[in-house]
């Protein structure tokens, strides 16, 4: 992976030293020996026993990860997913002392729109691979060249390619200032922006910061707290819906997830088993949702994909946080995370004034309702409740989410 021949993502040296503001083209180029080892560590996994129960009450199935593991070892071809990234335009620069990498593929159609995406965990730029193309060439997908898109997608700080963070404080809040920087630095002086998951935050971040020329922004996953969550979380009583309560209990089984508590607090801990065992990371991976475990089960155990969630497909970004030795580092940004939102309890951050849009997939964490999204973003100008896709849903059904793209964004330009 280099821009040269590095062997992952290089450790950020320090805001002090002078910033060099130079765009780097950069390709990846995994050795030999690191997927040799990779295989190796598979084939010599540790396996537990069964699980007692007949579902995944108990966690991820030993079918399901000795399905994957048995795929991942004998059939997968990372260098698959090597070329297509390498078939795109990618870069890195220098912001706030550390390496960002990012992917940007502009539009042959005049007047694109730039759109800077951002991931989230446990995903990486591979998740909006197959979105570039019907984002920037739309009229090759049924689309019209008046809603193509010039499309940035960064790996967030600790991420894939991008540099390690070698100092507290890379939460949402910095990484959006460095997006903000990363567009200026691109040359664009109006653009939109999009997230999900931690890149549902990094975005709401941006929108707070309100740079200039960001016009607006989507999101397909609501990290702001509208006012109902927060009296229900200081236990204030409120005449909730039926709708509302079943949301909310949905909300609070999403921050009683393991991995939320663990890597919110103890991010080093988690990160030598993860760091260790390849098989030990792509459990903790898949165990991330109820409705992506099930599909992703699928896919390798009974060879039925979801969408665009393929073996491959799954493959390609969990083998991507082996390759990068990335584990730990991602898992920062929940402790991060945890910090700032302490933080913002005593000094709140500016309301978001520019236009948002949302999007509600069904096979989300929770369905925000309208009225959840309108409160935590009063500028609401977009929200549309689609028929399928789940938590990573530009993975997931690409197009359905371009399509979603254009229709958010249309009046902004």
């Amino acid at each position: 992976m280099s821009e040269s021949t590095t062997a992952g993502p290089r450790p950020a040296e320090g805001a002090a030293a002078a910033e060099d503001a130079t765009i780097r083209p950069f390709r990846v180029d995994v050795s030999d020996q690191a997927l040799d080892d990779l295989r190796r560590r598979i084939e010599a996994t540790r396996w537990p026993s069964m699980e007692l129960v007949q579902d995944w009450s108990q966690g991820v199935q030993l079918a399901t990860l000795q399905a994957l593991a048995s795929y991942w070892a004998a059939e997968y071809d990372w260098r698959r997913c090597e070329a297509k990234l390498n078939a795109l335009p990618q870069f890195t620069t220098e912001i706030d002392g550390l390496d960002v990498h990012f992917i940007h593929v502009k539009s042959p159609h005049e007047n694109a729109l730039p759109l800077v995406i951002t991931h989230g965990w446990p995903g990486s730029v591979v998740e909006m691979l197959e979105v570039v193309g019907p984002l920037t060439d739309p009229t090759a997908y049924g689309g019209d060249a008046a809603d193509a898109f010039d499309v940035v997608v960064p790996s967030m700080p600790g991420y894939g390619f991008s540099g390690q963070p070698t100092e507290v404080g890379w939460d949402a809040g910095r990484i959006a200032g460095a997006w903000a920087e990363l567009m200026r630095r691109l040359g664009y002086s109006r653009y939109v922006a999009q997230g999900g998951d931690q890149g549902a935050g990094v975005t709401d971040a941006l929108g707070r910061l309100a740079p200039d020329g960001l016009l607006g922004l989507h999101f397909n996953f609501l990290s702001a707290a509208p006012r109902e969550l927060l009296m229900a979380a200081f236990n204030i009583r409120l005449a909730l819906s039926m709708e509302d309560r079943e949301e909310l209990s949905k909300v609070v089984a999403v921050f009683m997830r393991g991995y939320i508590a663990e890597m919110g607090e103890h991010p080093q801990t988690i990160g030598y088993p993860l760091l260790d065992s390849p098989l030990g990371m792509a459990a903790w991976m898949l165990d991330h949702d109820a409705d992506a475990y099930e599909k992703i089960s699928h896919a390798f155990v009974d060879g039925q994909p979801s969408g665009n969630l393929t073996r491959d497909h799954v493959l390609d970004n969990i083998t991507l946080y082996w390759l990068t030795n990335t584990a730990a580092s991602a898992a920062r940004l929940y402790w991060e995370g945890a910090r700032s939102a302490k933080a913002a309890l005593k000094q709140p951050p500016p309301h978001v004034s520019l236009p948002v849009a949302y999007t509600v997939f069904p096979g989300e964490l929770f369905q925000a309702p309208r009225h959840w999204v309108k409160s935590a973003y009063h500028n609401l100008t977009y929200f549309n409740e689609v028929d399928k896709g789940g938590h990573f849903a530009a993975w997931e059904e690409p197009e359905l989410f371009s399509e979603e793209m254009r229709a958010a964004f249309r009046s902004l330009r």
